[in-house]
């Protein structure tokens, strides 16, 4: 995902063009881009998605660009790793959860991610993680984030991460954030957990 990020922000900073969409100004109002950097993204948007409006399969498409080699599931040969975590991020994006994202939709999460507070950005990670949108996590949903993260970077790293891994990840974080041991994260737990880290590391 950081390296999407990485790519627009370059993009916002580089890119002149004379587009102004309609809304304009309702939208810089609503986001932290200015209106030079709508008229980018918005460019963008219409030259992937000329129906103004981006469904998952199209989603993929963009986001397997950035991870074109992001290997095959074993017995689903047609869906790469790659457009398995595309699969978790796209169903962030689709709020509203109707199948498709429009371009308001998608700049407003833009916003948050590249320019966000660090409480925006983690309500938005919290709101990635809870794949069933019942404003709760739970271990199989961090899981199956988790495990899609794995897939698509390990065979990156070095060392080889072993197959384990995200099950352990998962099992320490969760523990850690589960703070009333109920089973489930919710999103105060959620915030107060990834700030204590924040603290720990002594980040900004």
């Amino acid at each position: 995902m950081s390296f999407l990020l990485d790519k627009i922000e370059d993009e916002l900073e580089l890119t002149t063009v004379c587009y102004r969409p309609e809304g304009l100004e309702q939208l810089e109002a609503q986001t932290n881009f200015t209106k030079r950097e709508l008229q980018v993204l918005y460019r963008g948007f219409k030259n992937e998605c000329p129906s103004g409006v981006v469904n998952e399969e199209t989603f993929k498409q963009i986001y397997a660009q950035f991870f074109p080699h992001g290997g095959e599931p074993p017995g689903d040969s047609h869906l790469t790793y790659a457009s398995m975590y595309a699969h978790y991020l796209f169903n962030a994006f689709d709020t509203a959860q109707t199948g498709s994202v429009k371009f308001e939709g998608f700049v407003m999460a833009l916003s948050t991610l590249l320019r966000g507070t660090v409480h925006e950005k983690l309500r938005w990670t919290f709101n990635l993680y809870d794949i069933n949108k019942d404003g709760y996590i739970n271990k199989e949903e961090m899981m199956d984030i988790v495990k899609a993260i794995y897939d698509m970077m390990g065979k990156y790293t070095y060392p080889v991460l072993k197959q384990d891994a995200p099950r352990l990840h998962v099992e320490v974080f969760f523990q850690k954030m589960d703070k009333n041991k109920d089973g489930v994260v919710t999103l105060d737990e959620f915030i107060e957990s990834c700030q204590e880290v924040r603290t720990i590391l002594l980040l900004p």
